[in-house]
């Protein structure tokens, strides 16, 4: 099938898309970190085809695309991955209700770390609003994941 060979790289151009979609600013405040969901699952689905590296490309192209610092949101988003991808035969094993715990974890360090590199460090206090993409990131994980193993089982993507 042709379809098999674009699907990962289908999914990230849609998680770009969504990431930077305009919203009215009520409901932006509430948008899923869509590009690390997609990232953390093809880390966890498949670890030696998207890793680290994509995750460091697709994070200097967030940059570039919301006018951020370069490196800002490439270093955040690659710990997470970094970590999905060391422990991913782990977190295959968990149950998706486990796994969304550990999205919230990972969507709370990705936070943080963009907190720290661009907020902090230009003196900009800290509010817990900021945190309310990773609630709505562990609401969205539970039926991504699924809608994401469908298709990678359905194509037979490897």
């Amino acid at each position: 099938m042709k379809g098999k060979q674009f699907l990962i790289p289908a999914s990230i151009i849609v998680a770009f898309i969504l990431q930077i979609m305009p919203m009215p600013v009520a409901i932006d405040l509430y948008r899923p970190d869509w590009l690390l969901l997609i990232l953390c699952y093809w880390s966890m689905a498949l670890p030696n085809r998207v890793g680290v590296g994509v995750a460091a490309i697709c994070g200097i192209v967030i940059d570039i695309l919301y006018g951020t610092a370069l490196g800002v949101h490439s270093f955040a988003m690659a710990i997470p991955v970094y970590l999905v991808a060391a422990n991913y035969q782990r977190f295959r094993n968990y149950s998706v209700v486990q796994q969304a715990v550990m999205i919230f974890v990972l969507a709370t360090l990705y936070h943080m770390l963009v907190y720290w590199l661009q907020y902090w460090l230009t003196g900009i206090q800290f509010r817990f609003e900021l945190l309310w993409p990773v609630v709505t990131s562990v609401f969205i994980w539970p039926w991504l994941f699924w809608l994401l193993r469908r298709y990678r089982r359905l194509l037979r993507v490897t």
